[in-house]
């Protein structure tokens, strides 16, 4: 058997469940989320056996994206486990057959407890798609499993299916990176966002006076590899030249007899160096720009240097 060509057509035909999958998503994904926002408790995920670690998954994804979620393991729910929930919550009940009795056995008890109560199903008439408020269907109709009996596929799409409520939850919101910083402080991600500007902006700033020709400005970028130049009127900055001006210019102007003045941008955001890279990248993100100028203060115009997304990516 040529098993490379198997590999390709099990993607191909995981891919191909999961693409009729996207196509049954409904309402009820949009009544899913406002449930979870608007919870004034946890979200609390549980299940077993495989489909069980997908929902630990989801809660683990969830809970360092800003939805306060837990996994609890069906099973131990009801010898004690069921302590850690309460009225307030919701429950993201997850049973690819919808018929496991231990996953079913806590639904009495979660109700008595006042909880809302979701389930993520692959069979909408099953008994745990009727017992709950709002069902998420993960029906797929064959496994990738030759025997169509270990879960492969159906874990898939409940994989993707929590990575979606996952997303539009940070997207509604408004998750940024340096939120993500906060709750990893000992990842590297974390790491990078929590340290300060001053450890990895460069002060070798690009620098060209505002009669500088446009040849020579273009070495001056191209020599600094900023993608950017400060643009000086003496010891004074008067603005800023990126690659997309550059594009600009040769795209308005026939003869590129120009100088820097004539293409510069007089606006420019800066950032003092004892800021948190945190900051610099939700300024980077709210202006869609990839380097700010660097100042020795927040009340100071002198330019120290300059950080660009590519330093705050590469510092360790």
């Amino acid at each position: 058997m040529n098993y490379s060509e198997r590999a390709k057509h099990i993607f191909e035909g995981e891919i191909d469940e999961l693409t009729r999958l996207s196509r049954t998503i409904d309402h009820n994904f949009d009544k899913v989320i406002d449930l979870i926002y608007n919870c004034q408790g946890k979200l609390v995920v549980t299940g077993i056996g495989k489909t069980g670690i997908i929902g630990h998954k989801i809660a683990s994804s969830l809970a360092s994206t800003g939805t306060p979620a837990i996994f609890v393991n069906a099973a131990e729910a009801v010898h004690g486990d069921l302590g850690m929930i309460s009225s307030k919550d919701v429950v993201l009940l997850v049973s690819n057959s919808g018929a496991t009795n231990e996953i079913l056995n806590v639904i009495a008890p979660l109700r008595r407890l006042g909880c809302t109560l979701i389930a993520m199903t692959g069979d909408l008439s099953s008994p745990l798609a009727k017992q709950c408020d709002v069902t998420l269907s993960v029906h797929v109709d064959h496994e990738a499993c030759p025997l169509g009996l270990a879960p492969t596929t159906s874990t898939t799409a409940t994989l993707l299916m929590g990575d979606a409520l996952m997303v539009c939850l940070m997207e509604k919101r408004r998750f940024k990176a340096e939120n993500f910083a906060v709750y990893h402080p000992g990842g590297a991600l974390g790491r990078k966002l929590l340290g300060r500007v001053r450890n990895c902006m460069t002060t070798s700033v690009p620098k060209v006076q505002a009669t500088t020709p446009f040849r020579e400005l273009v070495v001056e970028m191209s020599n600094k590899h900023l993608g950017m130049t400060m643009v000086y009127d003496g010891n004074t900055c008067r603005g800023i030249i990126t690659d997309g001006d550059l594009r600009r210019a040769i795209q308005r102007y026939d003869d590129l007899h120009i100088t820097a003045q004539d293409i510069m941008t007089p606006s420019y955001k800066k950032i003092c160096q004892d800021a948190l890279l945190s900051d610099a990248l939700a300024t980077m993100d709210k202006y869609n720009i990839t380097t700010l100028a660097v100042t020795e203060r927040a009340d100071t115009e002198e330019i120290i240097g300059i950080i660009s997304i590519h330093h705050i990516i590469d510092f360790a």
